[in-house]
Order: structure tokens, then sequence, then C-alpha cells
């Protein structure tokens, strides 16, 4: 039986902060655009990573930040 399960740090992260720190970190130096007519969006996700504990003993042991510096990172030297 294949399901979804959750990797993360189980912190909660609004999706503005997450865009600007993704922008920071990327040294994107654009404007952001908000779709502002869609309402019903998602302000914030937080990833309930209980299933991983319980199957893999899965726990976060990179803080948020750090782990997107090294997905950033594996990417610049991944991309084709």
């Amino acid at each position: 039986e294949s399901e979804p399960i959750n990797l993360g740090t189980n912190y909660e992260v609004k999706i503005r902060d997450l865009v600007e720190l993704i922008c920071d970190l990327m040294e994107f130096k654009g404007e952001i655009i908000w779709e502002t007519d869609k309402p019903n969006g998602q302000p914030r996700r937080c990833l309930d990573t209980q299933k991983a504990k319980e199957k893999f003993g899965f726990i976060a042991n990179v803080d948020f930040k750090q782990g997107l510096k090294n997905t950033i990172e594996w990417y610049r030297e991944n991309a084709d």
C-alpha cells in the first residue's frame, strides 16, 4: 500500500515568509507579484511528520532555513 509521507520540521511557515526567504537565499532582486484575487489560498503551511516518525523513525535534524539552503545548493549543482 503506497501513501504519501510528509518530511519536514513540523514548523509552521507563512507562505509569504517562505517566498521571501527563498528569494533572499536565491538573491532574487525581481518583484514578487502576489495573486490577491484568490482569497481561499493557504496563508501558511505546517507538515505533519508523525507518519514518517512512526514508519521509519524520521526526525528532522536540519532547521528550516538550512534545509532550504541545502536544497538550493543541490538544485544549483544538479540542474541541467
